[in-house]
């Protein structure tokens, strides 16, 4: 959404502009199109300045892994840290620091040999790291305690209801280079999710010297991974540096990388046709404008945007109501007009075209379209709620990111609710990405613009987020049936009746509740410039790595 003051757009840019051109740009172009597939025995080019210089939407919220809990976060920790395995190029578990994994036969003890490698201090790579940082997740809460669960590590569950302290975990450092991991189950997911940031490990006496100040600056949190981070200007930039402590160092091709922090989206668009950043995002509006460009990409991705309901509200937390809002919001519409970006409607929470059945059928076409409807029945869902709540005009908020795109979404579904449902009143409330999840975890909101990237493949990402007492379960959503389901799924090994059980959940959670309202299925339109190579973009976890890019 442009700014309404072009004397504010005018110093905004100038600002930027200074800010950008002292931080030493010098980069050209990005991943592949028609004419930038590498060709078979061609080697890669050494010549060009190994520098990528790329933009964010939003401040790095936390740079502790054990309290990280979003996108942005993620993808700085994936590229600077490394735990026992990472997502290579196809988005496969590949070993990382774990240089070997041996289960026992009944699938339940797992025991990893801790690689030789260093931390950026030179510090040794431990399994000692590993039993740390897994314990301090639960010993201070952490927001993705519940991962543990979904693994299955032993005493995992019991640990976060309170019955039983956290130094039972099932986690164990056998010696300096063995890591001993006891599950309640079997899992077959499990190296998979191990590549989630969760799982990273901390060396513990870094940690414990930083006390409070640990990971609050670039200089107070060490790295094991790719890179390091150098520098970190909060709410303006950061930048990476090669790091020569890592065990494959001679894999890593770029010697730099600057994140720039830029919510404008004319702003990015200006810096990457000066070529000032190689790659950048398009609005809505810039996309008919460069979708003939032969740098212009356009994907469907299976992240999700939905609306999340405050339940403790006296209207919100009517059924009715909620479905109402969900059946008076034209998804195409939103996705043609507010994002115009390869999104697309979505009616459920697990995306199409990435999760598949034990015989290989689509997730979202084995489920179909639920609560989808018309407006007609909008509206006497809507009628029914009022009497129901005993009020004839609702008026709330939404809460949302303060990012062009949040706002030109937030403007199209307050239109359409004040304009289908009589009575409906919405206050559009835009804060800093880092507030509207401080917000959503504090349940101080009506409504929540939100969105979820999938943590692992597989819809349990999307469905066990919802059990009582989840901290992804921003709005105090709490059905028993659901949870013992959830549990149920958990400890299936027939993957066919999982999948029934799957497929439940999600139509208990949306057809019979609506306890959220899809909105869509995420989507990307980009301008990448040609000589930026294999620059991984994953469809679950961390949303980059650079371990492997270059600049040809």
């Amino acid at each position: 959404m442009k700014r309404k003051k072009w004397l504010s757009i005018l110093i905004f840019m100038l600002v930027i502009s200074m800010a950008l051109s002292g931080c030493g740009f010098g980069s050209k172009k990005t991943e592949t199109n028609d004419n930038g597939k590498e060709k078979a025995g061609e080697e890669k080019s050494t010549d060009t300045k190994q520098v990528l210089n790329v933009t964010a939407t939003a401040e790095i919220p936390t740079m502790d892994s054990t309290k990280a809990h979003d996108a942005v976060a993620f993808t700085v920790l994936n590229n600077v840290n490394e735990g026992l395995f990472r997502q290579d190029q196809n988005n496969k578990p590949i070993l990382a620091m774990a240089e070997n994994h041996e289960q026992s036969e009944d699938g339940l003890v797992h025991t990893f040999k801790i690689r030789d490698a260093k931390w950026s201090n030179g510090d040794p790579v431990t399994a000692n790291d590993f039993e740390y940082a897994w314990k301090r997740v639960l010993k201070e809460a952490g927001a993705y305690n519940y991962m543990f669960v979904t693994v299955g590590v032993k005493n995992a569950q019991a640990i976060i209801d309170g019955k039983m302290d956290v130094d039972q975990l099932g986690v164990k450092a056998v010696d300096e280079k063995t890591l001993e991991v006891t599950l309640e189950n079997p899992n077959p997911l499990l190296e998979t999710l191990l590549t989630f940031g969760t799982f990273l490990p901390q060396n513990q006496k870094f940690v414990e010297e930083m006390g409070d100040q640990y990971a609050l600056e670039a200089d107070k949190l060490l790295s094991n991974g790719p890179f390091k981070l150098a520098e970190w200007k909060h709410e303006q930039s950061w930048k990476y540096v090669k790091n020569p402590e890592y065990w494959d160092a001679n894999t890593v091709k770029l010697d730099e990388i600057n994140v720039y922090v830029v919510k404008d989206d004319a702003t990015g668009l200006n810096l990457y046709e000066s070529k000032k950043i190689d790659r950048v995002t398009l609005t809505a509006e810039s996309v008919d404008n460069y979708k003939d460009d032969k740098e212009f990409k356009t994907t469907t991705q299976a992240g999700i945007g939905f609306l999340r309901f405050n339940l403790n509200h006296p209207v919100l937390g009517n059924e009715n109501i909620r479905k109402a809002v969900n059946l008076a919001i034209d998804k195409q519409g939103l996705t043609d007009i507010a994002l115009n970006n390869g999104a697309v409607p979505l009616y459920g929470i697990v995306p199409g075209e990435y999760y598949f059945s034990p015989d290989n059928k689509d997730f979202r076409e084995l489920n179909g379209d639920l609560l989808k409807g018309s407006l007609d029945e909008a509206k006497k869902y809507w009628e029914k709620g009022l009497k129901e709540t005993g009020v004839k005009e609702v008026k709330v908020s939404i809460n949302l990111a303060d990012t062009d795109s949040s706002k030109k979404m937030a403007e199209f579904i307050q239109s359409q609710l004040e304009t289908n449902l009589p009575g409906f009143k919405l206050e559009i409330k835009a804060v800093p990405f880092e507030q509207r999840l401080e917000i959503e975890k504090s349940i101080k909101y009506d409504i929540s613009l939100s969105t979820w990237g999938p943590d692992y493949s597989d819809p349990m990402t999307y469905l066990d987020m919802w059990i009582t007492g989840s901290s992804s379960n921003r709005e105090d959503y709490s059905r028993k049936d659901y949870d013992a389901l959830v549990e149920k799924a958990r400890l299936e090994t027939d993957l066919s009746k999982r999948y029934e059980m799957l497929l439940q959940l999600e139509k208990m959670l949306i057809d019979e509740d609506a306890a959220i309202a899809p909105l869509y299925q995420t989507g990307q339109a980009i301008l990448i410039h040609n000589n930026v190579k294999d620059l991984i973009e994953h469809p679950s976890g961390a949303d980059f790595s650079y371990k492997w890019t270059y600049l040809e």
